[in-house]
């Protein structure tokens, strides 16, 4: 093919390939196409796929038996504890024992776990990792029920520095057994501790202690409880002794409280006074209106008896007695005695009845003098009387009919005096029947019963409080 040919088949060629270069023009609708953002048509990389091979760790994990401890084989393994108290749950005298919600933090270093890094001061985990590398076996002494939260995760952080320091928190809820004394209560103090402790590690091995001494326990303002006001809370620690395995490190987390005493004046002492002083209504009631006597004396023996019931119901069964105790039972005595009282004057009241019914019987002369007294009382006029008002000495005897006939002209008379004589008589005798009525027993009983029960709550109250 001649050299021109070619030159013009090569020119058209390269017009046809820049006409399909070129955009095609769109149709006008009166519409302008906003263009389209760039980064819509850039596929974002995967950087993992592109990375080739393991990548480096920081943590080398896996390049260490993390089965035995730090340096094991040398010394002692210092670990600090601080401890934050969130809530202090309960208290149960019952059960003697209390339940704490806390923050455990355990500090200690282990070179095993120290990374080179420019940019990363530490590296926070979470309980995934705990399980695959060494942290201190703590448990705490005499608990009963303990669990570590995990909701919605497991409540547990771990954070490793690059000198391989290692911070290990966990949120935990422990309850544990108080040792308490009662025999002050509720007028009573108590101090319970909850100790820490490893399991496994002797102190040649691991050294607890509280990492900033005082300080290492903090404590939320808002702890409250509904028996008892926090006094104090304080840290020690101590070595405690096995026989079998030998000396390990103790920490203790110790706190007093005091219990409120005004729920227990509501509902106890009040009450039990209340009771005692209604027994000593029955002081002051007719000695002859047996019903009502023995039935108020029974219903507060019945009374402080399930006041009594009640008090022990809340309590654990101790072998000493408590201050609750004391005053209770003291005050059941009093109601018990005010009962024994009137069973005292009703049998000595029955007596003396008895031994005037045979004296009437033995000496039938006294009897008509007896009866002529009671008809004074009763406002008639006895025989004696009835002489002196028809103006005879007691000493002259009169016939039936002189002496109705004297009476009747005499009382003619002097009806008036006579009269206003019988109202005074009617007013002395409603008193001289209730003086007559009160037996002896009864009048020194209304002034021995209060004050001596006043002087037994001067005592109690001085003692104990």
């Amino acid at each position: 093919m001649p050299y021109f040919t070619r030159l013009i088949l090569f020119l058209f060629c390269l017009m046809v390939l820049v006409e399909s270069r070129k955009p095609k023009r769109k149709r006008w609708t009166g519409q302008v196409e906003m263009p389209k953002p760039s980064h819509l048509y850039k596929k974002n990389l995967d950087m993992t796929k592109i990375r080739k091979g393991k990548p480096q760790q920081l943590l080398r994990v896996d390049e260490h038996d993390f089965s035995m401890r730090p340096a094991f084989g040398g010394p002692a393994i210092p670990v600090g504890v601080d401890v934050q108290v969130e809530s202090l749950d309960s208290i149960s005298e019952v059960d003697m024992d209390f339940t704490m919600t806390l923050y455990l933090r355990h500090y200690w270093k282990d070179e095993r776990l120290a990374f080179s890094s420019a940019s990363n001061k530490s590296m926070t985990f979470d309980g995934r990792l705990v399980k695959k590398i060494w942290v201190p076996d703590v448990f705490f002494v005499h608990s009963k029920r303990s669990f570590t939260h995990d909701t919605t995760t497991d409540n547990i952080m771990l954070r490793v520095f690059p000198d391989g320091h290692v911070l290990y928190s966990m949120r935990i809820t422990v309850t544990a057994m108080c040792n308490m004394d009662f025999s002050h209560f509720p007028l009573d103090s108590q101090t319970c501790s909850l100790e820490l402790e490893s399991y496994a590690y002797t102190d040649e091995d691991l050294m607890l202690y509280w990492k900033n001494g005082d300080e290492s326990l903090k404590t939320d303002e808002k702890i409250s409880l509904s028996q008892f006001l926090i006094q104090k809370f304080h840290t020690t620690s101590r070595l405690a002794f096995y026989s079998s395995t030998g000396w390990y490190n103790r920490l203790y987390i110790n706190f007093t409280l005091r219990r409120h005493i005004f729920f227990f004046l509501l509902q106890t002492y009040f009450p039990a006074t209340l009771m005692v002083m209604l027994s000593w209504v029955s002081f002051w009631i007719d000695r002859r209106a047996v019903p009502a006597r023995v039935s108020l004396g029974i219903t507060t023996v019945l009374t402080m008896t399930t006041i009594i019931t009640g008090v022990n119901a809340s309590m654990p069964r101790v072998s000493y007695v408590k201050a609750v105790d004391i005053y209770l039972w003291v005050s059941f005595v009093f109601v018990f005695l005010s009962v024994l009282e009137y069973a005292a004057v009703n049998y000595l009241t029955t007596v003396q009845e008895r031994k005037e019914r045979k004296l009437r019987e033995k000496f039938p002369c006294m009897s008509g003098m007896l009866h002529s007294k009671t008809m004074m009382l009763d406002g008639s006029y006895s025989e004696s009387e009835a002489n002196s008002l028809a103006g005879y000495p007691r000493s002259h005897i009169l016939t039936e009919e002189e002496r109705q006939d004297k009476i009747v002209v005499h009382l003619g008379l002097s009806g008036e005096a006579n009269a206003a004589r019988k109202k005074g008589l009617l007013k002395g005798q409603m008193g001289f029947r209730i003086f007559q009525n009160t037996h002896a027993i009864d009048k020194y009983s209304r002034l021995i019963f209060p004050a001596s029960y006043i002087f037994f709550n001067l005592i109690y109250w001085s003692v104990f409080s």
